[in-house]
C-alpha cells in the first residue's frame, strides 16, 4: 500500500501531494484496536490492586465534597477546542471518504478557531495555571517502570497515587500538541493557496516540492487526530474515568473520588487548610 501520493510538476520533478487517503481507515482501525486491548486489559489483565498502601491521610477530613478541577475558562477552552477538531475532521474527511459538500471554508475558519483556542491556551496555562502539572515528572516515569515489570510479572513496588493528571493524561496532552501544533503551522500556510479573505492568496510562495511536503505533513497529523480522538472519546466514557469527564462539564469531582485515585500531597486543593497537611497550596484547575 503506497502511503503517499506522488504527481509530476510542469518541470518534470516528482513532488508528494498528499498523503493517502486509505490512512485515514489505517487510523479508525488503529483507535478501535486500542479500544478493545484496553477494554480486555482493564477486564482480564489488570491486577486488582492499583496503588500501594499509604498512611492515612491527617488532612482527609478536610478535603470539601466538591474537589474544583477545571475552572470555567478552561471548560470552555476544552470544548471549544474539542468543536474545532471535530469540525476540522469532518471537512477533511468526509468528502475523501465520498461524502461531497463545499468543505473548504468550514474548514479554514475551524482552523483558526482551533489556533486562536490553542494561543489562548498557552498564555492562559503559562501565567494562571500550574504550568508544569501536565508534564511527567520524577514519580511518573519510576511509577511506569514499576507498572510494566508487575505486568510481565516481575517483583516491583506498586506505584503511587495520581497528581492531578495520570501519566496516560500527560503523554496524550504531548501527542495531541505535537500532532496540533503541525497542523496549525502548516494550516496557516495552506491558507494562502486559497481566498480567505483574509490572506493574499499567493500560490507561489513556496516550491512544489515544499508545498507537497507540507501537505504530507498536515495529512499526517490530521489522520493521527482520527486514532486520538476515537481513544480521548472512548477513555472519557469508561466507567472509571466518568468522574473527570464529568468535572471537565461540572469543574469538580467527588471527595472520595479525589482521595481514591490522587495523591493529596502531589495535587492540592483548594478547601483543605494548610496546617492539616504539609506543604498544601490552593491551585486553579485546568
Amino acid at each position: 500500500m503506497e502511503l503517499i501520493q506522488w504527481a509530476t510538476s510542469p518541470w518534470g520533478q516528482s513532488v508528494p501531494i498528499h498523503i493517502a487517503w486509505s490512512l485515514i481507515w489505517v487510523a479508525v482501525i488503529a483507535g478501535f484496536f486500542f479500544m478493545v486491548v484496553h477494554a480486555l486489559y482493564m477486564m482480564v489483565v489488570k491486577p486488582p490492586k492499583r496503588f500501594a498502601e499509604r498512611k492515612a491521610e491527617a488532612a482527609a477530613a478536610e478535603v470539601p465534597d466538591r474537589v474544583p478541577r477545571h475552572s470555567l475558562t478552561a471548560r470552555l477552552f476544552h470544548w471549544i477546542m474539542a468543536t474545532s477538531m471535530i469540525a476540522l475532521l469532518i471537512t477533511a474527511f468526509l468528502p475523501k471518504i465520498g461524502i461531497q459538500f463545499n468543505w473548504v471554508a468550514y474548514h479554514w475558519i475551524a482552523g483558526l478557531v482551533l489556533t486562536a483556542s490553542i494561543l489562548f491556551h498557552v498564555i492562559h496555562s503559562t501565567f494562571f495555571l500550574d504550568f508544569w502539572s501536565i508534564w511527567p515528572d520524577k514519580t511518573d516515569l519510576i511509577d511506569a517502570k514499576n507498572r510494566t515489570l508487575r505486568f510481565f510479572g516481575k517483583d516491583a513496588p506498586l506505584p503511587s497515587k495520581f497528581a492531578k493528571y495520570p501519566l496516560e493524561n500527560k503523554l496524550y496532552h504531548g501527542s495531541v500538541m505535537l500532532a496540533g501544533l503541525a497542523v496549525i503551522a502548516t494550516g496557516l500556510f495552506m491558507m494562502k493557496r486559497v481566498e480567505t479573505g483574509i490572506f493574499v492568496r499567493n500560490p507561489y510562495l513556496f516550491s512544489d516540492m515544499t508545498w507537497g511536503m507540507m501537505y504530507l505533513l498536515h495529512g499526517l497529523a490530521g489522520v493521527g487526530f482520527i486514532a486520538l480522538t476515537i481513544m480521548h472519546i472512548y477513555m472519557g466514557l469508561r466507567p472509571e474515568k466518568l468522574p473527570i469527564t464529568k468535572s471537565m462539564i461540572f469543574g469538580w469531582m467527588s471527595r472520595d473520588f479525589y482521595l481514591e485515585e490522587h495523591d493529596t500531597e502531589r495535587w492540592a486543593v483548594k478547601g483543605a487548610k494548610p496546617d492539616a497537611k504539609r506543604g498544601l497550596a490552593a491551585s486553579d484547575g485546568d
